[in-house]
């Protein structure tokens, strides 16, 4: 997993900056009239507030903890494709190794571990819903991309190709059927973590939910300055924009753990680390992982 020890104080407020500056100017605006013109009963008690509060951190940390199970669960996913990606390389190379080195052998080593990278960004760009094709011709040939370019489903179309292949080495006698057999189980675990993968892709966090906490959210961040303008005066303004800055980015937080492969500070990088690791060696004769 990517980590960054420091996190930019730009990044974390340029979510929120326009929040922070509509917060402010009508936090403001509330403290002009309470102490300039003297509008004395705009105040509630701070336990209204106070008790909307409550309820939403209540339902804004069930959904943090829902986003983190979502996220957590993607992540392993991900890192179980890059393991069987390795595992399907170094497969390859020791069961269909040849001590004359046949240039057919040779090719056919090549042939799946590229495939292999490209299968890795195709997938990628497929759950992120950008197109699959994209940068493909680097690692498949024309043929083969034309082929695949007529199925919906991309990365699917590719492991079908792959079992093909391995159909081949089985027919020209560069492997055997127990290694067949072996070879054909970690395509299929590649195959059911890319289906994990498109089933949390796929599913929805509820809709409704998300619109009802941002609501109540706006409701308590509007009344949250009659509640404390009483006690505080013009100090409210960076009272209420600071805890109102609290509660937008947790709730900021929440909606961008719950699409891991759609988010833009690692996770999106993530994907392509095993086909970068990959390209790197790209050029050599035999892709030694």
């Amino acid at each position: 997993m990517l980590l960054k020890k420091n996190i930019p104080f730009q990044y974390v407020f340029g979510k929120i900056k326009y929040e922070i500056i509509a917060i402010t100017i009508y936090a403001l605006l509330i403290a002009i009239f309470y102490n300039r013109y003297h509008f004395v009963r705009i105040t509630i008690p701070l336990a209204i507030p106070a008790v909307l509060g409550t309820v939403i951190s209540l339902l804004l940390g069930f959904r943090s903890n829902q986003a983190y199970d979502r996220w957590w669960e993607a992540r392993h996913i991900w890192g179980a494709i890059v393991n069987d990606s390795r595992t399907l390389a170094r497969q390859i190379m020791s069961f269909t190794h040849n001590g004359y080195k046949s240039r057919e052998v040779t090719a056919f080593q090549q042939r799946i571990i590229r495939r292999q990278i490209g299968w890795a960004f195709s997938l990628g760009r497929h759950l992120r819903n950008e197109p699959p094709l994209q940068e493909l011709h680097k690692y498949i040939d024309h043929k083969e991309l034309q082929q695949v370019s007529q199925v919906e489903n991309i990365p699917s179309a590719l492991l079908d190709q792959m079992g093909i292949d391995l159909r081949l080495a089985l027919e020209q006698g560069w492997i055997n059927s127990y290694q067949q057999v072996e070879l054909d189980r970690t395509v299929s675990r590649l195959c059911d973590a890319m289906g994990k993968c498109e089933r949390i892709k796929n599913t929805v966090f509820p809709s409704t939910y998300s619109l009802y906490i941002h609501l109540s959210l706006m409701l308590f961040i509007g009344l949250l300055p009659f509640g404390v303008i009483e006690y505080f005066g013009f100090v409210e303004i960076p009272l209420v924009v600071a805890i109102s800055a609290c509660f937008l980015l947790i709730e900021k937080i929440g909606r961008t753990e719950l699409w891991w492969f759609r988010c833009h500070i690692g996770s999106c990088k993530e994907l392509a680390i095993f086909g970068a690791g990959f390209r790197q060696k790209s050029s050599e004769p035999f892709f030694c992982i």
